[in-house]
């Protein structure tokens, strides 16, 4: 029986999986009526980026499995890669 993540990453070619990585940095801010969680993963110098409803307990070294697309954002006329999170789940 096909697990949950193996069905996301059959059905979403894009869709990237990583497991067991460390979280350095986990920062929640509140964004109309969401919280918008960024997450920097040891080694890696790209943001990942998810929201949620609510606020969620803080995973700073923590380690973590995540589902992501790759994606990019244009801040004061830059265009910057971000990470779209689509499932992180502590390890």
């Amino acid at each position: 029986m096909p697990t949950q993540r193996e069905k996301l990453l059959k059905k979403h070619t894009n869709l990237i999986q990583t497991d067991n990585v460390k979280v350095v940095s986990h920062v929640q801010r509140e964004e109309d009526d969401w919280f918008l969680n960024t997450v920097m993963i040891e080694d890696v110098d790209v943001p990942f980026k998810y929201k949620r409803k609510q606020l969620y307990r803080s995973l700073n070294g923590q380690r973590v499995n995540l589902s992501y697309y790759p994606d990019e954002e244009q801040v004061a006329g830059f265009s910057i890669e971000v990470m779209k999170v689509v499932r992180i789940k502590v390890a």
